[in-house]
C-alpha cells in the first residue's frame, strides 16, 4: 500500500522531478561522488598506484601529524577561526546596516544607482585588488604613504606590520562583498507586509522606530539563518584573498597565514597529497561540529530561525 503511494506521488509530481533531475545528477558528481576520496588523508598516497592501489599509512593518522602538531598548523587555525569570526560579524553588521538604509530610502532611482555601484566591487577578481591594495599601501610609493609623508607624518611599511592585516582585510572583503551580501536581507525587507508600517505610523512611531521594532525583528530568522551557514564555512578561508592579498610575505603570517594558505604552501614545497587532504578532512569534521551546535544554540532562541 504504502509503495502504490509512493508511486502515486512520484507519477503526480513527474514534470518537477524533471526539473530536478539535472540538479540532482551534478549534486551528485560533484558533491557526492568526490566523498570517496576522504580515505586520501589515511593513505600513503602515489600518483602511479593511484587513491584505490595506494598503501594504508601506516600509524593510520600519520598525515595528520603535522596539522595536529606543527606551531604554523596552530597559529593558521587560530587565524582562521578568528579572522572568520571577524569577518562573520563586522559582515553582519555592515549587511544589515546598509539593507535597512537602502530601505529607508525614497528615491527609487537614487536607491538602484547605490546598490549597483556597491553591488560593482563583487566581480573583481581578488588579483585586482591585491594589486590595487599594494599601490595603496607599499613602502615606496604607496598612495598612504604618500599621503601621509604629504601631511608631515612618517610612512608606515604595511607589509611588515602584521598587526594591522586583520584590519586591512576587514576593510577590502568589506568593500568587495557588503554589496552581495546585502541582497537577501533587502529582499526580506522588501517582502515585509508594508500595513505593519502603516499602523506604526499611525500610531506616532518615528522612522528609527519602525525600523527598530518591525524591520529588524522581521530580519532575525533571516540573520541567524545566514549566521548559522557561514559559521559551517569559518575554517574555510577564502584563499583567493588571502594568497592575492598577502602572497608570500613571511613577515605578515602571524596574522594572516590560514589553512588554506599553509597547506598550499606545504602541498608546493613536498607534493604531500595525503597531508592536504588530511587538513582538508579535518576542516569539513570541525565545521560539521560548528555548525551543529550554532544550530543547536539557534533551537533554543528561535526554533523556526534554525536550519534544522
Amino acid at each position: 500500500m504504502k509503495r502504490n503511494g509512493i508511486l502515486r506521488e512520484l507519477v503526480r509530481n513527474r514534470q518537477l522531478l524533471l526539473m530536478f533531475l539535472p540538479v540532482a545528477t551534478l549534486l551528485f558528481l560533484f558533491n557526492y561522488l568526490p566523498l570517496s576520496g576522504l580515505i586520501i588523508p589515511f593513505k600513503n598516497f602515489d600518483f602511479s598506484k593511484g587513491i584505490w592501489g595506494s598503501d594504508w599509512m601506516h600509524p593510520l593518522l600519520n598525515n595528520f601529524d603535522y596539522i595536529l602538531s606543527s606551531d604554523a598548523a596552530y597559529r593558521a587555525v587560530r587565524n582562521t577561526i578568528l579572522l572568520n569570526a571577524l569577518f562573520i560579524g563586522v559582515g553582519l553588521v555592515f549587511e544589515v546596516g546598509f539593507a535597512l538604509m537602502l530601505n529607508e530610502l525614497r528615491n527609487k532611482y537614487f536607491k538602484r544607482i547605490t546598490q549597483s555601484l556597491t553591488f560593482l566591487p563583487f566581480f573583481i577578481s581578488w588579483i585586482v585588488v591585491g594589486v590595487f591594495t599594494y599601490n595603496l599601501l607599499n613602502f615606496e610609493n604607496g598612495a598612504v604613504n604618500r599621503l601621509l609623508e604629504w601631511f608631515g607624518f612618517q610612512g608606515i611599511d604595511f607589509y611588515s606590520e602584521a598587526g594591522l592585516w586583520p584590519l586591512i582585510l576587514t576593510i577590502a572583503i568589506r568593500w568587495k562583498v557588503t554589496g552581495y551580501g546585502t541582497i537577501i536581507y533587502l529582499a526580506a525587507l522588501t517582502s515585509i507586509d508594508n500595513s505593519y508600517y502603516e499602523a506604526a505610523s499611525i500610531d506616532g512611531a518615528s522612522r528609527w522606530q519602525q525600523m527598530r521594532y518591525i524591520s529588524i525583528p522581521m530580519l532575525k530568522p533571516t540573520i541567524m539563518i545566514l549566521t548559522l551557514l557561514a559559521i559551517g564555512r569559518i575554517m574555510n578561508a577564502d584563499f583567493g584573498m588571502f594568497y592575492a592579498m598577502v602572497g608570500d610575505a613571511s613577515l605578515l603570517f602571524p596574522t594572516t597565514d590560514v589553512i588554506d594558505t599553509l597547506v598550499y604552501r606545504s602541498l608546493r614545497k613536498s607534493g604531500d597529497i595525503g597531508m592536504a587532504s588530511a587538513a582538508g578532512f579535518l576542516q569539513s569534521v570541525v565545521a560539521f561540529v560548528l555548525i551543529l551546535a550554532s544550530n543547536y544554540a539557534a533551537r533554543k532562541v528561535d526554533r523556526d530561525s534554525a536550519i534544522f
